[in-house]
């Protein structure tokens, strides 16, 4: 009995057993990411990551069953295995798993994939997606955990299947047609035909010419600048110096009055927040980034940067986003910022709203910062560089778009010189409003200086200055200029534009100089093929129609399957005509006159990553290689030499010399004739190869011969 009693003392003394939590597995893609959302949550949290996806299409199959109404066969990703025992393991171990991966399409679909590929079927497990890393953000999420979005998957699954269809069998083509590491897909296909159309506007651009007049005027006072406008209101075209010279000497004979004085005042309205491609094209204009490294460094800040005595902290909002919206908190946040750091006077009157073009992809947030309190230059010791001034970017254009618009003092004078009509106008800036915080707003009206002037007044000229000009072609595309090109005609989407570029610029397809693109020759065989036995794919109106069908997947109007359905009949006849009629752009090794210093053979004619280069065809015993330069069968201008065709390092073909640079300047983006221009005696080049002109060389000159293509 006392011993039944002891054990009943000591065991009161213990203390019973609590139930403890169960642990709760939450898997994200990214390492960053990880790091950054386990300071949000607690103990009972295992944060993993996918290391992105983790199942695809297998590469070197076409993997989609087209008999079986293209049913997509995925497999695990190789190299995944051991992550993939490794999150199974946590996942058993877990009460309850929530899937984060990005919220989009593509985070969705990852999402989707990683059930299979874990087993999750049967177990507890959710989707919670986050547009920014902040505390609130993921807390709130596992609150609002929900299911898997078919239509997001579907759509994922959609377009990555039609671009498997086009890619794969394309490039099959390709590689049997031309040669091997070629590839032919939708989005890539219409960038390559824009850049290919606008080289050949550019070649067969013919300059011309036109005078512009400049005054610099003076009340006695104050001197101002102005430009010649016009008999009285009707505009004038000024084709040559004689007619610029007689208006000249007409104004210089007349008394030169001040006939009308018109004051007002315009706003500027602010930017809105960044989108996707906004970004990439700000970055590219005024950070020289390229739209890979823009995606690059701005993940960087969306996963989480290191930030001293705070630990991981992400930065920025989602950033693959078509939305300019922000969320009410950011709102309020950024309002209360700038009257506290500007003053009330620089806030907006009223919340701007921008309208976003595509509202399929509404649900996102612009590009904004997650903490508006974090000035760039209060965190600019935690930064990188590029970091820096790319999260600078983004937090000022985030600011600048809930501030007030600027305002100007604008006048614009109407002055007479007999029947002659001069004109200037000029603006002031009265108040800076957003300008305060984002600058980078061009505005060719903005002069800061308006002279005092009225009605009647008498005004003199100090310098009167003819100004001879020449029509310029369209300009080349650069990183911004393609992709907001894309971005307007409905082709591609966020995710799609950085690699896109990529892609053209590895295969070789166009070259890429002082941030401009260049086509290359084996680019515009490529675009050639395209454009004949591919109609559909690099039609623009038809590309963009793909896209807004993938948005009717996402919105669940339209079935997946559908839209393949729909497209793969047509695709098959186009592709099979191809393979048919299509000859073998065969690449022979052409054997030259060039005799191999290094053992005595006969050098052959070589198609490499830029182009044709002469090899020994004694390779592998003997290496040696060297440029290779067609003769454009024309004789120099200057020497008398042959005329080569090369190309720079970039792949972008021109003509010049045999004996240049030492004995001969001769270089022409443009092939020479051998003939001398009947006006001013300069060579005559051959510009455009649809319909062809001799035109010279001079542009001062201009002078054109119309001339046919000899086939």
């Amino acid at each position: 009995m006392a011993k039944k009693l002891e054990e009943a003392e000591a065991s009161a003394k213990v203390k019973p057993k609590t139930k403890t939590k169960g642990k709760k597995l939450v898997i994200v893609e990214s390492p960053a990411k990880a790091k950054t959302i386990k300071k949000f949550l607690g103990s009972d949290y295992k944060i993993e990551a996918s290391m992105g996806h983790v199942r695809d299409l297998p590469k070197s199959q076409l993997a989609v069953d087209i008999e079986n109404d293209f049913e997509p066969r995925y497999i695990t990703i190789r190299g995944k295995g051991d992550l993939l025992a490794k999150l199974r393991k946590e996942a058993k171990a877990a009460d309850k798993i929530y899937l984060a991966t990005d919220p989009d399409r593509e985070g969705e679909a990852i999402s989707w994939h990683l059930i299979s590929a874990l087993n999750l079927e049967n177990t507890n497990y959710s989707r919670i997606t986050f547009n920014e890393i902040t505390k609130n953000a993921v807390k709130n999420s596992i609150k609002q955990a929900r299911g898997i979005d078919m239509d997001l998957v579907n759509a994922q699954q959609a377009r990555r299947v039609l671009d498997r269809i086009v890619g794969y069998s394309i490039s099959s083509l390709l590689w049997k047609k031309v040669k091997r590491g070629l590839s032919g897909g939708r989005v890539q296909s219409i960038a390559l035909r824009l850049i290919c159309d606008r080289e050949e506007e550019i070649s067969a651009f013919i300059p011309e010419e036109y005078w512009t007049i400049e005054f610099e005027l003076t009340d006695g006072k104050t001197e101002f600048t102005a430009k010649y406008y016009g008999e009285g209101n009707k505009k004038a075209e000024i084709k040559s110096r004689e007619e610029a010279e007689k208006i000249i000497d007409d104004i210089r004979k007349s008394g030169i009055i001040v006939s009308e004085v018109k004051k007002g005042s315009r706003i500027k309205k602010p930017l809105p927040p960044f989108t996707t491609s906004t970004l990439q094209q700000e970055a590219s204009k005024y950070l020289n980034l390229t739209a890979q490294k823009t995606m690059m460094i701005a993940q960087q800040l969306y996963e989480g940067v290191d930030i001293k005595g705070e630990g991981t902290t992400g930065l920025v909002s989602y950033i693959r986003t078509d939305s300019v919206r922000i969320s009410d908190d950011a709102y309020e946040d950024i309002k209360s910022f700038i009257g506290e750091n500007y003053g009330e006077k620089y806030n907006s009157p009223q919340r701007v709203i921008y309208k976003s073009k595509n509202k399929a992809q509404d649900a996102h947030e612009a590009i904004r910062p997650s903490y508006i309190s974090k000035t760039p230059d209060s965190i600019k010791d935690s930064l990188t560089k590029e970091q820096y001034k790319l999260y600078k970017l983004i937090w000022e254009r985030a600011v600048a778009s809930q501030m007030a618009p600027a305002e100007y003092e604008t006048q614009s004078i109407s002055i007479t010189a007999g029947n002659h009509t001069i004109k200037s106008s000029g603006s002031a800036l009265r108040f800076k409003g957003f300008l305060e915080v984002y600058d980078r707003v061009e505005d060719e009206n903005e002069s800061g200086k308006m002279p005092p002037l009225n009605e009647g007044d008498s005004v003199s000229a100090k310098n009167i200055n003819p100004l001879q000009h020449f029509t310029q072609p369209p300009p080349r595309y650069s990183d911004a200029s393609l992709i907001k090109t894309l971005e307007e005609i409905g082709v591609g989407r966020p995710s799609t534009y950085a690699p896109t570029i990529a892609i053209i610029l590895n295969r070789n397809y166009v070259a890429k100089e002082k941030k401009l693109f260049y086509t290359t020759e084996l680019g515009e065989v490529v675009n050639d093929i395209m454009k004949n036995y591919f109609k559909d794919i690099v039609n623009i109106d038809f590309t963009a129609q793909m896209e807004a069908d993938l948005d009717c997947v996402e919105e669940g109007t339209i079935a997946w399957k559908d839209i393949i359905r729909g497209f793969y009949p047509s695709f098959e006849k186009e592709l099979v005509n191809a393979q048919e009629k299509l000859s073998k752009i065969e690449i022979k090794d052409e054997v030259t006159d060039i005799i191999c210093e290094k053992c005595g053979s006969n050098m052959v004619i070589k198609y490499g990553r830029y182009g044709k280069f002469l090899a020994c065809p004694n390779f592998p015993e003997c290496s040696n290689a060297k440029p290779f330069f067609e003769d454009a069968e024309v004789p120099c201008p200057i020497c008398g030499g042959k005329v080569l065709i090369k190309k720079t390092k970039k792949g972008r073909k021109y003509y010049g010399c045999e004996n240049n640079p030492d004995n001969c300047s001769f270089v022409s983006w443009n092939k020479p004739v051998n003939e001398k221009c009947p006006v001013c005696g300069a060579y005559m080049v051959e510009k455009g190869t649809k319909n062809p002109k001799i035109v010279c060389s001079n542009e001062k000159c201009g002078f054109v011969k119309d001339e046919e293509k000899k086939s």
